[in-house]
């Protein structure tokens, strides 16, 4: 049977674009389930619905972190096991995860109705603002095990080679999401009610693709059902958690973003921080997403030879997504400082916004040339089977983030909170970098001595 992808004989980079490229465009088009949401509300039904999406858009991240736990512990194992040629043990890393999916979004689905309430006005909603953000969450809550599916079962398509199958399952999701907003919105006049059932159903489809495709008789490893061990499972969330902890803690930082905007912005003024926020957010994510769809995308070449031992190929392909990382956000620099105006006029008719949008999109994103260094060489090192070491990495940004955040409007202002991003890309970036050229050499000839092995067992 042939992979659309030999992780281990074609060409790094040849092989990295194809890789990376399909993952990259998906998550793009992943980010339109968010904010084409909130360009319709906030044009269609006003700044303060587009407020009180902005207060769900770090739960709905929180939940998503969940299927990161799970899918980027277990994908990565995968790939190493198929590399060394064990499909048996690869076959038992699929199934277990896909029971772990299953079980989570149960658990996450009465959790968080239990305890919406309470969030909301924790993280950031108003008076003015709570009903709009409770009837998004509500209903997006109600399709957690939908969104965790297609989400977290993605990955193993990819690590399979077949990114190309991982780039639909998300753009069918997010196309459906595009065309029924409106019907939803507008047509059937059910305001940001309209945009979660539209989300909700989008999220269906691409788990239901995702699903059957891996059951598909091209698969490498089929997903199954069976083989469920605890062991096999504290594997999964020991590899995945350092990725878990990243999004989830990108989850609560902006949740004490928006909270710390309403608290120093006061009545009114915290309002519009906190939609203009909302704004820049969703330009953010317009360069992160993509940005990991590159780093994720590419793991599987990373962890497939580290598998191998071969150390050669996993160094040129670090190298290779680094670069390709630096050149996206190089690009997207140029798209901030020329179109951020219209992506911002997209959203609201409101001139104060507008303007105030584009001056925070530009102080934010100012750093983001660092941290196209950053990603890589925190999921790479994942990839690589370090994970506490890339667990310090991501700990240590968002610690610089918090810190800021919670510094700055307490000594300046709260339009301050929105110099904490650029902080934290430089300063993690370079921390994260010269410790990566420290320890890369040892993770090389620990590579290099299982290469030996193998070929000196090959011998015998």
């Amino acid at each position: 049977m042939r992979h659309t992808n030999d992780l281990g004989k074609d060409p790094i980079f040849p092989l990295v674009l194809r890789l990376a490229i399909p993952t990259m465009l998906a998550q793009f088009v992943s980010v339109l389930y968010s904010i084409v949401d909130r360009m319709y509300i906030g044009a269609g039904v006003g700044s303060l619905a587009l407020a009180g999406v902005g207060v769900c858009a770090p739960i709905v991240t929180l939940l998503s972190s969940f299927a990161s736990l799970i899918s980027l512990g277990g994908s990565p194992i995968m790939a190493m096991r198929m590399g060394a040629g064990d499909e048996r043990e690869a076959q038992k890393i699929l199934n277990n995860s896909f029971f772990m999916l299953l079980v989570t979004s149960v658990l996450l689905t009465f959790g968080f109705l239990a305890l919406k309430e309470k969030f909301l006005m924790w993280f950031g909603a108003s008076q003015a603002t709570f009903a709009y953000a409770n009837t998004y969450v509500t209903i997006y809550t109600l399709g957690t095990l939908f969104a965790l599916l297609s989400t977290g079962m993605n990955s193993f398509l990819i690590a399979q080679g077949f990114s190309g199958l991982g780039m639909v399952t998300v753009m069918l999701g997010a196309v459906l999401n595009i065309v029924l907003d409106p019907v939803f919105i507008f047509g059937f006049h059910m305001g940001v009610a309209g945009a979660a059932v539209a989300t909700v159903i989008s999220q269906l489809a691409s788990a239901v693709f995702v699903l059957v495709s891996l059951r598909g008789k091209r698969m490498p490893i089929r997903l199954g059902w069976g083989g469920f061990a605890k062991q096999t499972m504290r594997k999964i969330i020991s590899f995945g958690f350092s990725p878990f902890l990243i999004i989830a803690s990108d989850s609560i930082l902006l949740i004490v973003l928006n909270t710390v905007l309403q608290r120093y912005g006061g009545p009114g003024e915290g309002d519009i921080l906190v939609t203009c926020a909302t704004i820049v957010q969703s330009y953010l994510l317009i360069i992160t997403m993509p940005m990991s769809g590159i780093t994720l995308g590419s793991q599987p070449v990373v962890s497939f030879n580290y598998g191998r031992g071969d150390a050669g190929r996993i160094r040129k392909a670090i190298w290779c997504i680094t670069g390709l990382c630096v050149i996206f956000c190089s690009l997207m620099m140029v798209f901030t400082y020329t179109l951020s105006p219209l992506y911002v006029s997209m959203f609201t008719k409101d001139t104060e916004i507008k303007l105030r949008s584009v001056r925070y999109i530009k102080v934010f994103t100012a750093m983001i040339v660092p941290l196209a260094v950053q990603y890589p060489l925190v999921d790479e090192t994942t990839a690589l089977g370090h994970v506490k070491r890339a667990l310090f990495c991501s700990a240590f940004r968002k610690l610089i983030y918090f810190s800021c955040l919670i510094l700055l409007p307490m000594l300046v202002s709260a339009e301050a909170a929105f110099l904490s991003e650029p902080a934290a890309d430089v300063i993690a970036a370079t921390m994260t970098t010269v410790l990566f050229l420290k320890t890369f050499p040892g993770i090389v000839r620990e590579t290099e001595a299982m290469e030996k092995a193998k070929e000196k067992k090959g011998q015998i």
